[in-house]
């Protein structure tokens, strides 16, 4: 037995390529990495981009294969010499390449067009008027001065009057100086006139009275523009937007009420205009000295108009309406 060999024990240890300790998921980690990185990347891309851009991008992948690799306008063309495909030589079937075809041209009326535009102002303006009315009925302070309250369309737009009666002034004496009451109807009325988006003109006037120490570089004209400047105050405070506001002025007894007589209390009144679109261009364009073509004007304004829905028209139309270079105020 001692003679007998020993049996050769041969240890094989198995080697495992690093197991959890290994550089294997690193790999796989660092391609997640990469394609998060190009993915925010592409995200970047797309925001930066502006959008005409974007739309080269978009034609580019819509490109056909056949397109891409035989060449060709698209992937309709056919066999033919005609490039259009299909057997009608006017091109009206078949595939057309872009801006072969010819724009559509467009005349307009201009007349019709500034006419419509001018209808659709009116009837807003009526609109007002009748909201106004039914103010002053429902309100009892206001329908105590209803006859002080005079409300008519004109060629400028709508002309809304405060005047006085002769025991009812809208001033205290020879002064700018607003009753109570008066401010009251001035709130209302601002508070109204935010339904449009229509400019304001506002003037004041006085009868023909001297007024008292004239001489001394105080009369109606100054009296009559302070008298404006304090109704637009309360206006804004009855919550109109300041910057409808385009034009304060005051008149003296220059501008009589009708056929009144000079020293006539109803000469010593309020005028609110709320300006339709010709009259509002015509003080604009006097003041600032630019003449503009009519055609021109009211091309442009169709031109807006024509890209908007029938509701937006409706609501753009004081935008819209043409604006005519000889205008005379009235």
């Amino acid at each position: 037995m001692s003679e007998q060999k020993a049996p050769i024990v041969v240890k094989r240890i198995k080697k495992v390529a690093g197991g959890h300790h290994g550089g294997a998921w690193k790999i796989a980690y660092a391609d997640f990495v990469t394609a998060m990185m190009a993915f925010f990347l592409l995200m970047w891309l797309l925001g930066s981009t502006t959008k005409g851009d974007l739309e080269g991008i978009a034609e580019y992948f819509k490109t056909p294969l056949k397109v891409a690799m035989q060449g060709g306008s698209g992937s309709g063309d056919s066999s033919s010499v005609l490039k259009g495909g299909g057997q009608d030589l006017t091109r009206k079937s078949g595939q057309i390449k872009k801006g072969e075809t010819e724009a559509e041209k467009k005349s307009y009326n201009l007349k019709a067009a500034q006419a419509e535009l001018e209808r659709i102002e009116t009837e807003r303006l009526k609109g007002l008027k009748q909201k106004l009315e039914a103010a002053i009925d429902s309100n009892p302070t206001l329908k105590q001065f209803k006859r002080q309250l005079l409300i008519d369309i004109t060629s400028e737009g709508l002309r809304i009057q405060i005047v006085d009666e002769q025991n009812r002034p809208m001033f205290n004496l020879a002064s700018a100086d607003l009753q109570s009451y008066t401010k009251v109807i001035l709130r209302e009325i601002g508070h109204v006139l935010n339904d449009v988006p229509n400019r304001i003109s506002l003037s004041g006037h006085t009868d023909a009275t001297l007024y008292a120490n004239g001489g001394r570089g105080y009369s109606n004209w100054e009296l009559s523009t302070d008298r404006a400047n304090a109704s637009r105050r309360e206006l804004i405070a009855g919550g109109m937007d300041e910057a409808k506001m385009l034009r304060v002025v005051g008149l003296a007894s220059s501008v009589p009420f009708g056929t009144a007589a000079p020293n006539d209390p109803v000469n010593r009144r309020i005028s609110i205009i709320v300006m339709n679109k010709r009259t509002e261009d015509a003080i604009t364009k006097e003041a600032s000295g630019v003449q503009v073509e009519d055609k021109e004007d009211v091309r442009t304004e169709i031109d807006k108009v024509s890209q908007r829905t029938p509701s937006e028209v409706a609501a753009a139309a004081s935008a819209a309406a043409a604006a005519a270079a000889a205008t005379t105020l009235h």
